[in-house]
């Protein structure tokens, strides 16, 4: 299964403040906010919304096909990306701005503070799918993901105009955009992803009833922390599935990327939706396990093992199967077709 995952490519700088957050903050001057950290990390990790999802898909042995805007600076990051299986020939290369840059504070309790700077990702909307689809022979999905928001408008609608399925992955995003602009990127989506707070965004800023939503998208996934997710579809009860337990939680960020790569693997394997939701939430917990969003690694036999404990047997083997199968593909020992065969 070709995957095309649209999105940013940036750097991330990581800090953690051995404190909290709210306790800085003074009730009654909130609007003139002045907050400065004595952080005791700095880590400096590759990033981006799009790159991420395009690395957890690598790990698994997808093959990704990751399309965004970066600087002259990419050099590194793009044989990084192409060492853990990602294609990165249809990422285009700015001659004037540096590839962005995304900065986050994170305190003892996991909130956040960030900025990002979006540099090459400007760029983002002069990109066509059409060339490289025709390039890598087709396509079964394309995930629009977090970019330049001209740049998510331009990938929705082409995929629309010339029949690409899509996953609407607006995330972020959705705090900036206007109703009209979020219906144009979730119209006709086979899928739709957000976590909690964004699904309460969404459907305050467009007046929607989750009725309403399902009407437009097929499956709308809700990604719900230590809860798991919730994946929704039209005219049938939601399918809730927990999270696998997180060992040592060292770093939230990228922890929503990985769960995508994992539920877009599972959906390219075949999964039904619960089983794909659970790949999802096996690759988060790998995610919050390192530090930033490429951080983590995929070792089959320990999945396997998390995988069992959290939802049973069965699960297990099946992802043992497919991941061995995939893993086949990868060596050129086996057609992609096999994936398919009972």
């Amino acid at each position: 299964m070709s995957i095309i995952v649209t999105g940013s490519i940036a750097m991330d700088h990581l800090m953690t403040f051995p404190g909290r957050i709210t306790e800085q903050l003074v009730k009654d001057k909130l609007d003139a906010v002045s907050l400065s950290f004595l952080v005791d990390r700095l880590t400096v990790r590759r990033g981006g919304v799009g790159a991420n999802i395009a690395y957890g898909l690598g790990q698994l042995n997808l093959f990704p096909i990751l399309v965004g805007a970066a600087g002259p600076d990419f050099g590194d990051y793009g044989r990084w990306l192409l060492q853990h299986g990602v294609d990165v020939e249809s990422v285009r290369i700015s001659d004037s701005h540096h590839t962005a840059r995304f900065s986050c504070t994170t305190d003892l309790d996991g909130n956040q503070i960030a900025s990002f700077y979006p540099g090459a990702m400007r760029e983002a909307g002069e990109i066509e799918l059409a060339p490289v689809v025709r390039r890598v022979g087709g396509c079964e999905l394309v995930i629009v993901s977090p970019n330049e928001p001209a740049a998510m408008a331009r990938h929705s609608e082409e995929c629309r105009a010339r029949g690409y399925p899509f996953a609407a992955d607006p995330s972020q995003q959705l705090a900036l955009l206007a109703a009209d602009e979020i219906v144009s990127l979730l119209d006709g989506a086979h899928y739709l992803l957000t976590n909690e707070y964004e699904r309460s965004l969404l459907l305050g800023k467009c007046g929607w009833s989750e009725r309403d939503v399902l009407e437009r998208v097929e499956v709308w996934v809700t990604t719900l922390a230590a809860d798991g997710a919730r994946v929704d579809r039209r005219g049938m009860e939601p399918i809730f599935v927990p999270a696998v337990p997180v060992k040592e939680p060292v770093d939230p960020t990228g922890a929503g990327d990985a769960f995508r790569a994992g539920f877009f693997a599972g959906v390219a394997w075949g999964f039904p939706l619960e089983r794909a939701a659970q790949a999802g939430c096996l690759m988060a917990a790998l995610a919050i396990e390192s530090v930033g969003g490429q951080g983590y690694e995929f070792h089959l036999e320990t999945a396997v093992e998390r995988v069992a404990d959290t939802y049973g047997g069965a699960a297990a083997t099946e992802l043992q199967r497919v991941a061995e199968a995939q893993a086949e593909v990868a060596l050129g020992k086996v057609p992609m077709m096999a994936l398919v065969s009972p």
